[in-house]
């Protein structure tokens, strides 16, 4: 059979035409499968925290997304002290142990949080069998137990702990805790000591929020650098990212970035979201013992953020990626505090029933535009 010079040309065309779109798909595909993990892999830890319930009852695909998006992985609520040790002889291991599994199963950096924090932490912790606050040493050997029995039940698998969790009162000084109120302030001091006994591989964190805060800023690293003076085992900081679309001034985290990485530890951005509502309250913080009554004008975006304000959140994500990458030789990890809108905190804090839009994936675990933005810095 003889082919005509045009009918070679134009099945050249479609030949070409289709390895063409092959290839394109093929380019497709590769940039769907590739995480931010992946773009950020010589800079930082990409890490998300993962609660109870997408550990239990995960929508479908959930899973495969956060192994293709996060090589860091933080339970949220499950290894504090009230939900893992409720009672004084009773330990929760299940979930733990699930969250252990999951992200060891695709080689993540494991993150515990939290041994030591004034908050969701029952009351038999502080008191004896009478109701009455328990002296100094016998605290402290609870506390000694408490750390002894987790953190030594993950030694050698988790590679960093939140040792202490908030234990600063903004430009305050110490928080007064019953930690503080009945051990004084070398508690802090203690919990350092007692997880590296107990996890001596594992990085040891101090982590609180507003790091922002001069005041803050100025507490945390004298008590760092007394620390490493008196040879109390502290290893990084961990700056809590509850942020909002105008808030913090962005120039003042950096000098906090900068202030502790002089101190010679590594910093960890701990718990990003970008709040998308109005604020509710006078000061900004993650106090969970704050909560306000629903309020129409609070709650502005029920059916879906407009796309104004979706493109000042991936400004926003884009400035704080922009800073981090900035800072990469200092910062070991970015977590954000969840994985998609549904799940986050923000819903309901300091609001309940409020429809918030903090991260990078929507309630459909989409990638929004913010995420886009995040990713673009890497392309």
């Amino acid at each position: 059979m003889t082919i005509n010079r045009r009918t070679l040309l134009a099945r050249t065309a479609m030949l070409a035409g289709a390895l063409a779109l092959t290839k394109q798909n093929a380019i497709a595909k590769a940039l769907n499968d590739t995480g931010l993990k992946d773009l950020y892999k010589d800079d930082f830890y990409i890490g998300t925290a993962i609660g109870n319930a997408r550990l239990n009852s995960p929508p479908a695909g959930f899973n495969a997304l956060v192994a293709r998006e996060f090589n860091a992985l933080t339970m949220e609520n499950d290894m504090k002290w009230e939900r893992i040790h409720p009672t004084p002889d009773q330990w929760a291991w299940e979930r733990a142990d699930k969250f252990m599994a999951l992200g060891e199963q695709q080689q993540m950096f494991m993150v515990g949080h939290v041994l030591v924090w004034h908050s969701q932490t029952p009351d038999w912790v502080f008191n004896d069998d009478h109701g009455q606050p328990l002296p100094r040493k016998a605290l402290l050997a609870r506390m000694k137990t408490h750390i002894d029995t987790l953190a030594g039940r993950y030694r050698g698998r988790i590679h960093a702990w939140d040792v202490v969790n908030e234990a600063v009162d903004e430009d305050k000084g110490w928080r007064k805790s019953p930690w503080f109120n009945q051990i004084g302030p070398d508690f802090v001091e203690h919990a350092f000591r007692y997880a590296r006994a107990a996890a001596p591989e594992a990085q040891l964190l101090y982590n609180d929020y507003n790091m922002h805060n001069p005041g803050k800023r100025q507490f945390v690293v004298d008590m760092i650098k007394r620390f490493k003076e008196a040879g109390v085992p502290i290893d990084g900081v961990g700056m809590q990212g509850h942020v909002g679309l105008a808030y913090p001034d962005i120039a003042e985290f950096e000098k906090s970035i900068k202030a502790f990485a002089a101190t010679g530890v590594a910093v960890h951005i701990t718990e990003l979201d970008v709040d998308t509502l109005p604020v509710a309250w006078e000061h900004i913080g993650a106090e969970i013992s704050s909560n306000f009554d629903y309020a129409d004008e609070l709650n502005p975006y029920p059916n879906g953020l407009p796309a104004e304000v979706e493109a000042q959140l991936a400004e926003r994500y884009a400035e704080w990626f922009a800073l981090f990458l900035k800072h990469r030789e200092s910062i070991a990890r970015v977590t954000l505090w969840g994985t998609g809108d549904s799940e986050s905190w923000k819903n309901n804090f300091p609001v309940r029933g409020r429809t918030n839009y903090p991260l990078l994936f929507d309630r459909d675990y989409q990638r929004n535009a913010a995420y886009h933005a995040v990713a673009a810095l890497k392309k």
